[in-house]
């Protein structure tokens, strides 16, 4: 009677618990390991893009330099002379004046805060 059982178990395809166990903890692994690299990109793309328009207004400010000889309080300006804002990063022209300028920028999601300035360029940080 017990032989019978066990060709019918042996006979049926199928996996037993301990592999499924063992997959279950390889994937979870795996998981374990690319998450936190997955968030460290979203948060270097975001980063970037704040960075991408800090760098893209400060053309925009040396090109309203050129015609004005000053440089522009107002973002609207920039847009003017050509700098296309992104929609998730908030960008502010903390000071300006007939000689320099001082911007900050941040992804709304999340990321540092980086700052712009015509005499030492682009900085992590606060600092206007």
């Amino acid at each position: 009677m017990l032989s019978i059982i066990n060709k019918r178990t042996r006979s049926e395809g199928g996996f037993t618990l301990i592999e499924l166990l063992v997959v279950i903890i390889i994937i979870a692994i795996l998981a374990a390991i690319a998450i936190p690299m997955y968030l460290s990109q979203r948060q270097k793309g975001w980063e970037s893009n704040a960075k991408s328009d800090l760098r893209n207004a400060a053309v925009a400010q040396e090109s309203y330099f050129t015609d004005n000889d000053e440089y522009s309080g107002d973002t609207a300006d920039l847009e003017v002379e050509g700098w296309n804002p992104s929609t998730d990063v908030t960008l502010t022209i903390e000071a300006a004046d007939a000689t320099s300028y001082c911007m900050q920028a941040v992804h709304n999601s999340g990321g540092d805060t980086w700052t712009f300035d015509s005499a030492d360029g682009l900085t992590n940080g606060a600092n206007c």
